[in-house]
C-alpha cells in the first residue's frame, strides 16, 4: 500500500526506531509503493559477493533501505526531530516543519 511521502529525495532525516536510531543522513532514494526510504550511511549490511570473469569476489557493505516511519524529518532551525505539514505559499504548496513552522522546500 502506497503511502503519501512527505519526505523527499535529498531531505536530511534522523532515525527514531532502529539499530541505527539516532543517526543523521541524507535520503538518497524514496520508494512510495514500499513505503521505504534509502538513507545514506544507514543500515549498512555485509553482503558475500561471489566471483566472477569481470570482478573479484569479496565481502561488499551495502546500503538497505529503512521504512519511512522509522525517519523524522530534521527541522532547518533547531535541528532536531520534526512532523512536516502543507501550507500555501505565493499559490504553491509548500512543505514546513511543525516545530518551528520554517519552510523546507528549497
Amino acid at each position: 500500500m502506497a503511502i503519501k511521502m512527505k519526505i523527499k529525495r535529498g531531505d536530511d532525516v534522523v532515525v527514531i526506531a532502529g539499530k541505527d536510531k539516532g543517526k543523521t543522513g541524507k535520503v538518497r532514494e524514496v520508494f512510495p509503493k514500499e513505503s521505504r526510504v534509502k538513507v545514506e550511511g544507514i543500515n549498512i549490511v555485509k553482503k558475500h559477493k561471489k566471483p566472477t570473469q569481470l570482478d573479484a569476489g569479496g565481502i561488499v557493505d551495502k546500503e538497505l533501505s529503512i521504512h519511512v516511519s522509522n525517519v523524522a524529518h530534521i527541522d532547518p532551525e533547531s535541528q532536531k526531530p520534526t512532523r512536516i505539514g502543507y501550507k500555501l505559499v505565493d499559490g504553491k504548496k509548500s512543505r514546513f516543519a511543525k516545530a518551528s513552522g520554517s519552510l523546507i522546500d528549497r
